[in-house]
């Protein structure tokens, strides 16, 4: 997933890029401290997917210095999760940026074309867990994935998911985000043919317990191939589900 340091070092060998500009671009400095943060400038070198600014307890001038500082070193695409609309309306004024109030996530700069092997599915039991799937999805975008979203598809109604099976067949990897029981991920662990990572919600009546009930339910999934992140981890469900995507891709660069 390193591409860019990959096409850096093939415009080497190639002789379209000069040795002293590889050089160069290679010798940026591993992270820049800015007195309140340290903003790591080396993790898409070493992960294959730059550093994103989780927005909740910064402030938002705090969140505008790290932009600026990633922007300044070369990225192109910036994502900010868990950031308020009343933080998103004064980042706004320093960065050109698109807020998705669904997934209280925000976007600086554009949106990459997706590069990654298929279609990253991600699907909900109800429409109370849209937030913690938007992040999901928005995360997947970002590192570049198509992805296709099956909102209020849960096991209440399970005529809903196989109206859609289509869908579930024809993805790479599935994020199955359901919260009250959590048996959405079983499901359609039961039903596909690929990876499936579960994302217990805290959406639930009291003995949910917060998310709980759903997170040990899909530990305890019968289905094979079901992995579970924590709870109402969006982010995590989509970064993995994008690592997941893109294996092939890396395995024919090398």
């Amino acid at each position: 997933m390193n591409s860019d340091i990959r096409k850096l070092l093939e415009g080497v060998k190639e002789g379209t890029v000069d040795v002293d500009d590889a050089l160069l671009k290679l010798k940026v400095k591993p992270f820049e401290d800015i007195g309140y943060a340290k903003v790591d400038m080396h993790r898409k070198v070493r992960q294959g997917a730059a550093e994103v600014i989780y927005g909740a307890g910064k402030t938002p001038e705090q969140i505008i210095g790290i932009a600026e500082t990633m922007k300044k070193n070369g990225q192109e695409t910036i994502l900010v999760t868990r950031l308020s609309q009343e933080s998103a309306d004064i980042v706004a004024k320093a960065h050109e940026m698109t807020y998705y109030k669904d997934g209280r996530c925000a976007v600086i700069g554009k949106m990459p074309e997706p590069d990654g092997i298929g279609k990253i599915v991600v699907a909900t039991g109800g429409t109370s867990d849209i937030p913690v799937a938007e992040e999901a999805a928005l995360t997947a975008q970002v590192l570049g994935n198509e992805v296709v979203r099956l909102y209020d598809v849960g096991v209440a109604g399970l005529h809903r998911t196989l109206a859609h099976m289509e869908d579930i067949m024809g993805a790479s990897v599935i994020i199955a985000i359901a919260g009250m029981e959590g048996a959405l991920a079983s499901v359609i662990g039961g039903l596909a043919d690929c990876p499936v990572i579960a994302v217990p919600t805290s959406v639930g009546y009291g003995a949910s317990f917060g998310g709980l009930s759903a997170l040990l339910s899909m530990l305890n999934s019968c289905a094979s191939g079901v992995s579970v992140v924590n709870i109402d981890n969006g982010f995590g469900a989509g970064y993995l589900a994008s690592m997941i995507n893109h294996m092939n891709a890396k395995k024919e660069a090398k």
